[in-house]
């Protein structure tokens, strides 16, 4: 049998502990007596090493039983928990990282993290020179197939339900197996059994010559054992394992799967039209079918692809560590709404922002300790990364108590670079900040150093979150704080929007930022600063009028009422002048690359129910 099948899996839960061990060590690092954490750190690296040694990745193998040795002395008493220590196995978590993606790339190599090996067997011998050798534990040798002779005998073994610690028992019994050959295939994974996660009923192939007689006798003796069958046959799966209802799926079949339903949503929009132009009752009634069930499987698709969001937080503990080291601050960092969940396509675009975001919070916003204490504050700044679900979009917000943003120096700046004029005057506050800070090679820092000061941070941020049809707002107050907030979509692949005409075109305005729709009258609508705007509901709305923005001239005479498209995002509000309004309907995203000089108001572009394209505004370009 050929492992490398099993690359992908591997990749993907070795991150998994990897992540579990990062967090592990940030625990441990605020706590130096909490025992949980060092017990949750010697799993996670005897797991690794386990799956390791199955997939014959030696080089990481290697590395996670050397860490795997210092943590058992830590567990058992031996040796200070001191920082070198601590920055010893944070290292050693960044050298699992690499070592796995090389593994998996085809490019194992033990020998290229020998200095670091080398490094942990010092510790090792320092921490316990005359220590005795550790406790025999059950373990298993997990060896790949191909490599093994002799008759392979599937097993099945069921533990007995009072059994106490069925994870350790469970070890005994495959410890028991391999005194009888190899053993291989274990349903569940070592890990899951180890950490208890499973029924009390497992599953393995045992590489053996010995009689199924013998094979039970050898485990019934291992205590606490329901029922063995052995027989020789092909591995066989745990009755019941707990993975028997979830399955991993390569994310490109997902992709391909949204193409598809994202061509039927076409296609039943162009039947649902022709069903209206025909009005023939038999073809009404399958088109209402065909919609029916198109959207449930639509929603279905959706949802198999939305992921919790902390699968990009979680890494922003351990990058925030770092980085306040080697910048001089303390900083007191935490992560809110983990569970909000977004498409995966969205999550993956969005992290770089984020980095950038965060990196931008440690240099920039908090201060060093000493300049802290000076102003009144705790040494150690607070940092906020918090998503939190507003109506159908999702809310990342980066938070925190540092300096601000010195607007008076911002304005200055772009000045002496020539980014802006005098129009940025007319603006608020926050909404100059978000304006300037966003233009290509903007940066306030004097120096260039290798977290900022390029001025091709921010520019890049807004570019990504307006393509994913989001918005970025900044809030900023002088020896406070600030707060970034961006605002997306909770999927991206298709979305219900509303559908308007101005001239002789018709523009599609998703309706994550709209509100509600309006027809003032024309003594509703005031002219303030030079720019048209109306009362609504005691609240004064800016108006833009979408024909003059786009530059298309209005198809006659402007009637008594026109309509307005009330967009919110935060507490701002905008209203949108259009010809008419034609309805909502559910479309389907496209990329759309605007020609150079075109008004950059647009996200994307799309397929109508008639089968005419028609561009998809973006709302925070409108904005």
């Amino acid at each position: 049998m050929d492992v490398r099948r099993y690359a992908d899996l591997f990749l993907s839960e070795s991150r998994e502990h990897l992540t579990a061990f990062n967090h592990l060590l940030l625990e441990w690092e605020r706590d130096a007596t909490a025992r949980e954490p060092v017990d949750g750190l010697f799993r996670a690296a005897h797991s690794l090493k386990g799956m390791a040694a199955s997939m014959g990745y030696a080089g990481v193998a290697d590395l996670a039983h050397r860490s795997e040795n210092l943590l058992d002395l830590v567990r058992r008493g031996q040796g200070p928990v001191n920082a070198s220590r601590l920055d010893l196995l944070f290292r050693a978590a960044d050298a699992l990282e690499r070592a796995v993606a090389e593994a998996v790339a085809g490019r194992d190599d033990p020998a290229a993290f020998a200095p670091l090996a080398a490094e942990l067997d010092a510790e090792v011998s320092r921490a316990a020179p005359a220590a005795p050798a550790a406790a025999a534990r059950p373990s298993l040798q997990v060896v790949p197939p191909a490599t093994v002779p002799g008759k392979g005998v599937a097993v099945r073994v069921t533990l007995r339900a009072d059994a106490a610690l069925k994870g350790a028992r469970a070890l005994l019994v495959l410890a028991r197996a391999a005194t009888l050959g190899p053993v291989e295939a274990v349903t569940p994974s070592p890990a899951a059994i180890e950490a208890d996660s499973f029924d009390g009923r497992f599953g393995f192939r045992l590489d053996t010559t010995a009689p199924a007689a013998q094979i039970e006798a050898a485990l019934r003796a291992a205590g606490d054992i329901e029922s063995v069958e052995a027989a020789e046959d092909a591995v066989e799966a745990a009755p019941d394992a707990p993975r028997a209802r979830h399955i991993r799926v390569d994310l490109r079949r997902l992709d391909e799967l949204m193409n598809v339903i994202g061509e039927l949503v076409i296609a039943r929009g162009r039947l649902d039209s022709l069903a209206h132009r025909f009005a023939e009752p038999d073809l009404a009634d399958v088109t209402r079918d065909i919609g029916r069930l198109s959207a449930t499987l639509q929603s279905e698709i959706l949802q198999a692809r939305m992921v919790p969001v902390w699968q990009v937080l979680d890494r922003f503990p351990r990058m925030v560590r770092d980085l306040a080291r080697q910048v001089g601050r303390e900083v007191a960092f935490r992560v809110e709404g983990k569970e909000i969940e977004l498409d995966r396509a969205i999550l993956d675009e969005i992290a770089d922002p984020l980095v950038h975001l965060v990196r931008n919070a440690v240099d920039h916003g908090i201060e060093p300790p000493e300049e802290r204490v000076a102003r009144g504050k705790p040494a150690a700044g607070q940092l906020v990364l918090a998503a939190v679900r507003e109506r159908s979009s999702v809310a990342i917000r980066v938070s925190d108590d540092g300096r601000g943003i010195d607007r008076a120096r911002v304005l200055q700046r772009a000045h002496e670079l020539g980014l802006v004029g005098d129009e940025v005057e007319q603006l608020s506050d926050d909404a100059m900040l978000a304006h300037v800070i966003a233009l290509a090679g903007f940066s306030t820092a004097e120096h260039v150093t290798d977290i900022s000061g390029r001025g091709v941070g921010m520019d890049a941020v807004i570019s990504t979150v307006r393509a994913l049809g989001g918005s970025l707002e900044v809030k900023s107050e002088d020896g406070r704080g600030t707060t970034f907030t961006i605002r997306l979509p909770t999927t991206l692949a298709i979305v219900r929007a509303l559908l308007a005409r101005v001239g002789g075109e018709t523009y599609a305005m998703p309706l994550t930022h709209v509100v509600e729709m309006v027809e003032p009258r024309r003594s509703d609508i005031q002219r303030i600063q030079g720019r048209d705007a109306m009362l609504l509901r005691g609240q004064l709305v800016p108006l833009l009028r979408l024909g003059e923005r786009l530059g298309v001239a209005e198809a006659g005479p402007p009637p008594a009422r026109q309509p307005v498209i009330v967009l919110e995002m935060g507490e701002r509000r905008s209203g949108v002048v259009v010809d008419a309004l034609l309805g909502q309907q559910e479309i389907v995203v496209k990329p759309f690359g605007a020609p150079r000089g075109m008004v950059p108001v647009f996200s994307g572009a799309t397929i109508l129910g008639d089968g005419a394209p028609a561009l998809i505004l973006d709302a925070g370009g409108l904005i």
